[in-house]
C-alpha cells in the first residue's frame, strides 16, 4: 500500500539547534585513552559532522537531542559519550548497569551492543544485548556476572526490570536510539513505563532520531532537563550522497520484470531490495528463486536465529541482493551496499530516508531506485516534497554510477 498524501504529516513542533561547539578531531575530546585507543582500533580516523557536535554535550552530562539519519555515525556517538561518562572500574559492574540503550529493533540492539563492546575493549566494558527472541536466562545470567551497558529493545528490557533481574538504581544514563521509529512502532507506552521504573531522578536522558515529529518532542519535554539540542532542517538531512531515480513499472505485475531485468547490476557490489509486507518478501524470494536469480531474505516472521544467520551471510558478502521489510531497514549496517531498490514505496514517508541511507554509508557513494505505478506518482511527489529532494527518472546506464 503506498502512503497517503497525508500519512505522517503531523507539523513537527518548532525547535532550534542550541548547541554550537565542534570538535573536529577525537584527540581534542579529552576523552580516556583507552577509550581513545577503542575508537582508532574500530577504525573511527575523523569524527563524522553528528560526532563533531554532539558527543561532547554527552561528556559534558548534558541531557542531549541530536538528529542525524542512519549511516551518519550516531551510533558512535552515543558510545563513545557513555563509555567516557561511566565509571569502567572493575568494581563498579557490581554496583548494576550505569547506562541503558533502547533500540526499536533486535538487530539494531544487536549492532550498537557490538559497537559498544568494541569501543570499550580496552577499558574492559561488559555491553549487554537485552533483546526479544533470546533465551531468558542468558539475560538472567549476563545481569547476575555483572554488565556496565545495556542495549535492547523495549519489551525485553521492560520485562527484565519487572521481574527485578535489571536493577536500574544505579543508571547513569538512559540514550533512546532511533526514538521516532520506536515510537512509530507503538513503544510509547512500554517506554513510559520504564521511565516510571524508579529510574534515578538526576539520570542523564540522550535521544537521537533522523526526524522529530510531535510525539518524540513531548517524550523530551516530559523526561529531558534544559536538553542541548543538535537538530538539522529536513533539507538538511545527508541525502547528498544518494543518487535517487525512479522506474516507471506502470503496473504492480510488471515490477517483477524489471527487477529481473536490473540483477546484473545489483550484483555489482551489494543491494537490498525493500517490499512493504512480509508475504511479498516471500513471494519476491520464491519468484525470483524460480527464475535461477539467487537471493536472500529477512523479515519479522523468521526465529531470531535464522535472521542472524541471514544478515551475518550478507554482511560478509556470501550473498549480494537481500530482499526485506520496513522491520530491519535501521538495522542493517553493511558498508558495501551501494544500491537500495524501494520494490514498494514505503507507506510512510518518514522511512524513506531509512531504507535509501542504506546505501552511501558514511559518506560513500549510493543509489536509490524505486518502482513507480501510475498510481503511485502523487505518492513519490509527496516524498520529495517532505524531503526537499528530487527522484529522476532512471537512466539505462545506472551501472555506470557505481
Amino acid at each position: 500500500m503506498a502512503p497517503s498524501a497525508v500519512e505522517g504529516a503531523a507539523d513537527e513542533m518548532s525547535f532550534a539547534t542550541n548547541y554550537d561547539k565542534v570538535v573536529e578531531s577525537f584527540d581534542d575530546m579529552g576523552l580516556k585513552e583507552d577509550l581513545l585507543r577503542g575508537v582508532y582500533a574500530h577504525g573511527f580516523e575523523k569524527p563524522s559532522a553528528i560526532q563533531q557536535r554532539a558527543i561532547m554535550p554527552v561528556v559534558e552530562g548534558h541531557d542531549t537531542i541530536a538528529q542525524a539519519q542512519s549511516g551518519t555515525g550516531k551510533t558512535g556517538t552515543f558510545s563513545i559519550g557513555i563509555l567516557q561518562r561511566i565509571d569502567t572500574a572493575p568494581e563498579a559492574v557490581a554496583k548494576g548497569p550505569q547506562a541503558l540503550v533502547l533500540a526499536p529493533t533486535r538487530e539494531l540492539a544487536q549492532q550498537s551492543q557490538k559497537v559498544m563492546a568494541a569501543l570499550g575493549m580496552h577499558l574492559g566494558v561488559t555491553a549487554h544485548a537485552c533483546v526479544g527472541g533470546t533465551a531468558v536466562r542468558d539475560d538472567m545470567a549476563a545481569f547476575s556476572r555483572g554488565v556496565h551497558v545495556v542495549v535492547g529493545t523495549p519489551g525485553r528490557v521492560q520485562d527484565m526490570i519487572t521481574r527485578g533481574v535489571f536493577d536500574v538504581s544505579n543508571l547513569k544514563i538512559f540514550c533512546l536510539d532511533e526514538a521516532d521509529q520506536m515510537l512509530d512502532r507503538g513503544f510509547k507506552d512500554q517506554i513510559y513505563e520504564i521511565f516510571s521504573c524508579g529510574l534515578p531522578k538526576d539520570m542523564q536522558v540522550i535521544l537521537f532520531s533522523a526526524t522529530m515529529p510531535n510525539v518524540a518532542l513531548e517524550l523530551t519535554d516530559k523526561f529531558m532537563r534544559e536538553p542541548k539540542r543538535i537538530l538539522v532542517k529536513r533539507d538538511e538531512l545527508t541525502l547528498d550522497g544518494i543518487k535517487q531515480f525512479y522506474v516507471n513499472v506502470q503496473k504492480e505485475d510488471w515490477k517483477l520484470d524489471t527487477l529481473c531485468d536490473l540483477y546484473e547490476t545489483l550484483t555489482i557490489t551489494q543491494s537490498i531490495i525493500y517490499c512493504n509486507t512480509r508475504r511479498k518478501v516471500d513471494m519476491l524470494v520464491e519468484q525470483m528463486t524460480a527464475r535461477s536469480f539467487t537471493v536472500s531474505a529477512t523479515h519479522g516472521e523468521m526465529e531470531q536465529r535464522d535472521r542472524e544467520a541471514i544478515l551475518r551471510e550478507f554482511r560478509s558478502g556470501a550473498t549480494r541482493v537481500l530482499i526485506t521489510t520496513d522491520l530491519l531497514a535501521r538495522g542493517i549496517d553493511v558498508q558495501q551496499v551501494s544500491m537500495v531498490i524501494n520494490y514498494d514505496l514505503p507507506t510512510n514517508r518518514e522511512n524513506y530516508i531509512h531504507r535509501i541511507g542504506r546505501s552511501g554509508r558514511f559518506g560513500r557513494k549510493g543509489i536509490a531506485i524505486n518502482f513507480v505505478t501510475e498510481a503511485d506518482f502523487p505518492y513519490l511527489k509527496d516524498i520529495e516534497e517532505f524531503y526537499h529532494t528530487k527522484v529522476e527518472e532512471m537512466p539505462t546506464s545506472v551501472a555506470d554510477l557505481l
